[in-house]
């Protein structure tokens, strides 16, 4: 269970929601098992960089689908090696290749086989993610653009089994993302593909289940 209680749950996002440092600080500071997760999307760089210059060595994991295009995974390894980042990459039962072989092509969005897809690619992986890093604080760069469902998100939640999701940058736009890359000196990636979720303002179901 976690110890941050309602109230403190409230004051924190009410005093640091926009304050993405303030909050990551806070976070980090309640002395919990950490990790932060990412999928090496556009602007990930941002969430990267502010969680491990106050802790370098917090987890990042990574749940790698298989299907990134080669830019994304270039920028992976740029990423990881510029911000020296303890990647912890988590990948689906079956390759890429196996999958393809036995059951054709990444099924459309209206095929009844997706959430089979889904599950097997992402949401799996990042179930024993968890089991295996153990964490109490979770840091996801999810922004209240993305989707409907993320825009009624607080900055800070309590999941259902205790764990705290923490989404510094829920109340950030592009601008701000892209001259936080400036000013750090960040390299970006906007070739970038999610196969699970198929449309840009639609959920793949990892924060719906989590």
């Amino acid at each position: 269970m976690s110890t941050v209680t309602a109230a403190e749950l409230a004051r924190v996002n009410a005093e640091l929601g926009r304050d993405a440092a303030g909050l990551t600080a806070w976070a980090l500071g309640l002395g919990q098992r950490s990790i932060v997760t990412t999928n090496f999307r556009p602007f990930e760089a941002v969430i990267l960089h502010l969680v491990t210059r106050v802790q370098p060595d917090v987890p990042v994991v990574w749940m790698d689908n298989g299907y990134n295009t080669e830019a994304t995974y270039r920028f992976a390894d740029e990423v990881t090696k510029q911000l020296g980042l303890n990647l912890r990459i988590y990948l689906p039962r079956r390759s890429r290749a196996h999958r393809e072989a036995v059951e054709g092509a990444t099924p459309a969005l209206d095929d009844p086989r997706h959430a089979a897809f889904t599950e097997e690619v992402k949401l799996e992986p990042f179930a024993r993610a968890l089991r295996e890093t153990a964490p109490q604080v979770w840091f996801t760069a999810l922004r209240a653009t993305d989707t409907a469902v993320r825009a009624q998100m607080e900055p800070v939640s309590i999941n259902p089994d205790g764990l705290i999701k923490v989404a510094p940058l829920l109340h950030w736009t592009s601008k701000d993302l892209h001259e936080y890359c400036k000013a750090h000196g960040l390299p970006n990636n906007f070739d970038y593909v999610d196969p699970t979720k198929g449309e840009d303002n639609r959920e793949c179901g990892l924060h719906l289940a989590h």
